[in-house]
């Protein structure tokens, strides 16, 4: 009941989350950005950071994929590096409590996009929708999306609609040039009636919503 309109290719993005034991977050920090080229070698990393603010003590990483096919490949390129192994997953393992992932497809209407500069802040929004997928409730996020957009305070980066995971969910992934630049630009727009608007028109299909502020590791593609 969630499967929906996607990207017009087979290209798939993988989300991972992971728990990082509260004392050994920085040391698992530093090791990322010393050693993912071993890990960049084999597959596109679109951005990884870690959170300010929300869920405390937590990682995200985002890998592009052609196909699952890819995928799998990639995988098992993995298991047999033994730079990778060796220099980064033996370590890092002892430092992680919990690791959770998802394939999701950009929504058909969204681009992966850029910031404008370097030294901003993202803010990723998870949306569990209700049953149905986007023929039920996708014209009316679009529009809410869209309607923040309008507003000029936010960049959108990008839309995501879980394909495996936890079905109906939808991340969405902004960019701002500081987190009180957000805070005054949303603000701005809950005074906005046509943001006011699209979102009660959206709600309605709406189960859940929580969010996060991240910054960028300095090795993430997405700074």
């Amino acid at each position: 009941l969630a499967t929906g309109p996607r990207q017009n290719n087979s290209i798939f993005y993988e989300i991972r989350t992971y728990d990082i034991k509260p004392a050994k977050m920085k040391e698992f920090l530093e090791m990322v950005n010393k050693n993912i080229h071993f890990r960049t070698a084999h597959s596109d990393l679109v951005g990884f950071w870690y959170t300010e603010l929300g869920e405390m003590n937590k990682v995200f990483h985002i890998w592009k994929y052609d196909n699952f096919a890819h995928r799998t490949a990639v995988r098992h390129a993995l298991a047999n590096d033994k730079d990778w192994q060796g220099k980064f997953i033996s370590l890092a393992l002892p430092l992680i409590e919990k690791q959770h992932n998802e394939v999701a497809y950009l929504v058909p209407w969204c681009q992966l996009g850029k910031p404008p500069k370097e030294g901003g802040v993202y803010e990723w929004v998870t949306f569990q929708m209700k049953p149905g997928g986007p023929a039920l409730w996708g014209e009316a996020f679009r529009g809410a999306i869209n309607a923040h957009i309008n507003t000029g305070y936010t960049k959108l980066i990008g839309v995501f609609h879980t394909e495996y995971g936890l079905l109906n969910t939808v991340h969405v992934l902004w960019w701002n040039e500081s987190p009180d630049h957000r805070a005054a630009g949303r603000h701005s727009a809950h005074e906005d009636a046509r943001v006011v608007a699209a979102v009660r028109n959206s709600v309605r299909f709406l189960d859940s919503q929580q969010n996060a502020l991240l910054i960028p590791l300095q090795c993430s593609p997405l700074k």
